[in-house]
């Protein structure tokens, strides 16, 4: 940049970052003061045409989480936000609670060498010697309610051997499972993990 505004009176600007291989939008870009981007809006609309401030969004967001037993995030609140007709954006929900404090602020910290840890890993010298499974809720918005999945997977080649997505496991569906994966890939000296 040095070189280029000694020159400048001798050669055209072009010219002297044509020369430097410097792009001329690198020359005469100046930096800016505080956040960059858009600033970001102070109201919000609804689906009717109505314009409310941000100020009544976020005390119908505190409204929100008074009910009892609610302890939802920003994407459970902004579910609940588009059903009071507001169109709005997760992004925005996020900024908003942000700002007012009103995020759930959850933070693991551990405790001591957790020395533990190395007793459960599991380690497979071949394929099928070990499986380990694992449940997961995932919510399905169009019931409105958590499904189960449960994977077994082979620990030697992270495989998928088999899997389950229902609204409810039971017992029964468990053997079945174990039944299928037997019947794949025979479970005689396998060892299971939960």
């Amino acid at each position: 940049m040095s070189i280029v505004r000694q020159y400048t009176s001798q050669v055209s600007t072009s010219h002297l970052c044509k020369w430097l291989m410097l792009p001329r939008s690198i020359y005469y870009y100046s930096p800016t003061e505080g956040k960059k981007g858009i600033k970001p809006s102070t109201v919000t609309n609804k689906g009717s045409g109505e314009v409310v401030s941000n100020a009544k969004v976020v005390d119908d967001i505190k409204t929100i989480l008074s009910g009892e037993f609610v302890n939802y995030g920003y994407q459970n609140v902004t579910v609940e936000l588009k059903n009071m007709d507001y169109i709005i954006n997760h992004k925005k929900v996020y900024r908003l609670m942000d700002e007012h404090h009103l995020l759930l602020g959850k933070v693991i910290r551990t405790q001591g060498k957790r020395e533990w840890v190395k007793y459960r890993k599991i380690t497979a010298e071949k394929p099928m010697e070990y499986l380990c499974w694992d449940i997961k809720y995932v919510w399905v918005p169009g019931e409105r309610k958590n499904y189960y999945l449960l994977t077994i997977l082979d620990v030697y080649t992270r495989k998928v051997i088999d899997w389950i997505f229902q609204s409810s496991i039971r017992k029964i569906d468990v053997i079945k499972l174990l039944s299928r994966v037997d019947l794949t890939y025979g479970l005689k000296g396998v060892s299971k993990r939960v």
